[in-house]
């Protein structure tokens, strides 16, 4: 199998995997998936991401198609690097192999100018015309005009606020402390139209490539907020020379007042997602977070 058959022949490569017809190296990393690069007759790689063998459920209903939908829409945009997506099956998705790399200062400024292009693309609306997934979890991407604080708080803060308190990761003081800065979201500004965003850009979603660029990865792509995949981006360490990757996003594409007090609130969602899928090991993390948050709002009230 070459790349030439893979692309008219999609099917065939689990059948090709099954019968060890590939050369096939797992592949560190995800919390989620099963990956590996395959190595190809003509010397092609391509990465593949499938459903764990034995896990306790099977995949849930359009999660790859709604990842493959995401890069192609995100590719789309010709603005920063995102895999071509090779194949699309229900429980397998294959990506263009991107060889890994050193974070370079130059590359992080290449990153910050390519992530404002990315989002100066923009979308039709906050969400998105197909079912969204973030992890394992399902998102709510039904289209919305917003404006983004109503449309953030009811899509993409609630959902994962319940589940966490559902599943006993977050006490219901934490919840109350929470649904503080739900009910005060219209106070903190910034309200912007719907940006093309990758959703869920924390520092392991950034592959850097040998090419000295910034690739997209794992995306949970919709319209949304520009500073949302800005403040993912300082999550869990930060990514690598994160001070650069703003500056140059800056000079292409200044921030609104107030972009700093509003970092808390744009990452109250991950870390809500995380005590959702993960448990209360994040629960201080989401604390933290609503305080900052509440802390920055004041901040904001104050100045105005």
């Amino acid at each position: 199998m070459d790349l030439a058959y893979l692309r008219a022949h999609p099917a065939h490569l689990p059948t090709f995997r099954t019968h060890q017809r590939l050369r096939e190296t797992p592949v560190a990393g995800g919390d989620i998936c099963a990956a590996a690069r395959l190595t190809l007759d003509d010397g092609h790689s391509v990465f593949a991401k499938s459903w764990p063998e034995g896990a306790d459920r099977p995949a849930p209903e359009g999660f790859f198609a709604a990842e493959a939908a995401g890069l192609r829409w995100l590719r789309e945009a010709d603005a920063i690097g995102v895999p071509e997506v090779i194949v699309e099956l229900p429980d397998l998705l294959a990506l263009d192999w991107v060889e890994p790399g050193e974070p370079t200062p130059q590359a992080a400024d290449r990153f910050g100018r390519e992530l404002a292009a990315l989002h100066r693309a923009g979308a039709p609306a906050f969400g998105a015309p197909w079912a969204g997934f973030i992890g394992a979890l399902a998102q709510d991407n039904t289209l919305d005009d917003g404006p983004w604080s109503t449309w953030f708080a009811r899509r993409r803060l609630v959902p994962y606020l319940r589940l966490s308190v559902d599943g006993g990761a977050l006490t219901s003081s934490d919840a109350a402390l929470v649904e503080r800065v739900i009910a005060g979201i219209d106070e903190f500004g910034g309200d912007e139209p719907a940006a093309r965003v990758h959703g869920d850009l924390w520092p392991g979603n950034v592959l850097w490539g040998t090419d000295e660029r910034a690739w997209l990865v794992d995306p949970a792509a919709h319209g949304g907020h520009r500073e949302t995949d800005l403040a993912q981006l300082a999550l869990f360490g930060g990514v690598a020379h994160l001070d650069r990757v703003l500056a140059a996003y800056r000079e292409s594409w200044p921030l609104a007042d107030g972009w700093r007090d509003r970092v808390p609130l744009h990452q109250l969602h991950l870390l809500l997602v995380h005590t959702a899928l993960f448990g209360a090991g994040y629960r201080d993390a989401v604390v933290q977070l609503a305080r900052a948050a509440l802390g920055g709002v004041e901040r904001a009230t104050v100045d105005r």
